[in-house]
């Protein structure tokens, strides 16, 4: 057993960075284990508090502690950032790269993870909570502007908690719910052309098996889960199950959007915008009322001199890093439910090299589903609620 014990790993066994020797490795650890006992401690906790909700057991589950140096430090260099222009620069260009550093260090061997959804929820409440402590005193902001900034918040959250209550997971009840439906149409359209005049009813047999059986040739057997999906329908590979007009996995939600989700996850990107741009309006006035508010983000004379107004300032910087990303993943959005293509196709288009062009650096790949703008739009904002589980549970939130 001590032989085993000190056997070197095998070329194809990496070794955990718990058993290595060096200390500071084990702070970034590339494996579960550490996060599994973390959660242990956590529940075992949780139990002798007497607290017993499921949507508390559920946040505990899903807790990482290697979360918990990145909340730490979010704030710590925010500030650092405030004591010069220079540093302000130097670390805000280096910080969405440090981010994906310490997620790729940390986080690489998991398929889901909140780390960016609770870094996103983290920094909205630290932003919100600078502006109700910091700018609110100053006198420049009303109660009514004050109000249009939480009512924009709540909407945020509200639209977020109802983009993660599911995609539209595909299901295998879900073939032979269709099959069903169908025959049932096709059934009473052909008995509508039987009570016509008897010259009409000309459909044969084999004309009618060919007609049910043209649009099942579109569906398509999933290669890993073994179900038989519709079309436009696509395999995730972090949530492990196929997904009804699957766009894409968003790693900021910790959820597939797709065609259950979709229309929320458009509306909580529109709503965050929104509210971000006229936040970062109001402390840009509050700040730099001399300045116009194109200029007062590039130049604000004297807004280092205080602590307070240069930690508003730098933090105006980093949601305008933030927006920016955001405005660009919406403008990416539109312009597909515009062509109704989906983010997974244009992905597909792009490695057949088939026809595409290019704005403003968004690929844009026209489908064989494209309808034109108004009707793509009127099939996106009708479309089907997909099949949604009607008793999901609040713990599928987290």
């Amino acid at each position: 057993m001590k032989w085993e014990k000190l056997k070197p790993p095998e070329p194809d066994d990496p070794m955990c960075c718990c058993d290595c020797d060096i200390f500071w490795s084990r702070c970034c650890c590339d494996c579960d284990s550490l996060d599994q006992a973390f959660n242990r401690w956590l529940k075992k906790k949780s139990h002798t508090s007497g607290f017993q909700s499921p949507v508390f057991g559920a946040v505990i589950d899903n807790l990482e502690i290697s979360m918990i140096p990145a909340l730490l430090l979010l704030p710590l260099l925010l500030r650092i950032a405030a004591l010069h222009f220079l540093l302000g620069i130097t670390i805000l260009t280096a910080l969405p790269g440090l981010v994906l550093w310490y997620y790729y260090a940390t986080h690489r061997k998991k398929r889901r993870t909140i780390f960016f959804l609770t870094l996103a929820l983290y920094s909205l409440g630290y932003l919100y909570y600078l502006f109700i402590t910091e700018i609110l005193p100053r006198g420049d902001v009303s109660q009514l502007q004050v109000c249009v900034v939480t009512a924009g918040m709540i909407l945020t959250i509200v639209s977020l908690i109802h983009t993660k209550r599911g995609p539209g997971f595909v299901t295998a009840s879900l073939y032979e719910a269709s099959n069903r439906k169908k025959n049932i149409k096709e059934d009473f359209t052909y008995l509508e052309k039987c009570l016509q005049p008897a010259a009409s009813c000309s459909m044969t047999s084999s004309e009618l098996l060919k007609k049910e059986e043209a649009p099942s040739t579109k569906w398509s057997l999933c290669p890993v889960c073994k179900i038989i999906r519709p079309p436009r329908a696509g395999h995730c590979r972090s949530c492990g199950a196929c997904v009804l007009r699957l766009d894409h996995h968003c790693i900021w939600i910790n959820s597939c959007v797709g065609q259950a989700n979709h229309r929320s996850f458009l509306l909580t990107l529109c709503v965050f915008v929104l509210t971000a741009v006229y936040g970062i309006s109001l402390v840009l006035r509050s700040l730099c009322p001399r300045q116009y508010l194109m200029t007062a983000l590039f130049y604000c004379p004297g807004v280092y001199s205080q602590s307070s107004t240069a930690l508003c300032f730098t933090c105006s910087w980093y949601s305008s890093i933030i927006t920016g990303g955001l405005l660009y993943l919406l403008l990416a959005q539109i312009l597909n439910i515009s062509f109704n293509v989906t983010e997974r196709e244009v992905q597909q288009a792009l490695r057949s090299k088939k026809d595409q062009r290019g704005v403003l650096g968004l690929r844009i790949h026209s489908g064989e589903h494209s309808r034109g703008f108004f009707q793509n739009w009127v099939e996106f904002l009708t479309m089907a609620e997909a099949i949604v589980n009607v008793h999901s549970k609040l713990t599928d939130l987290v």
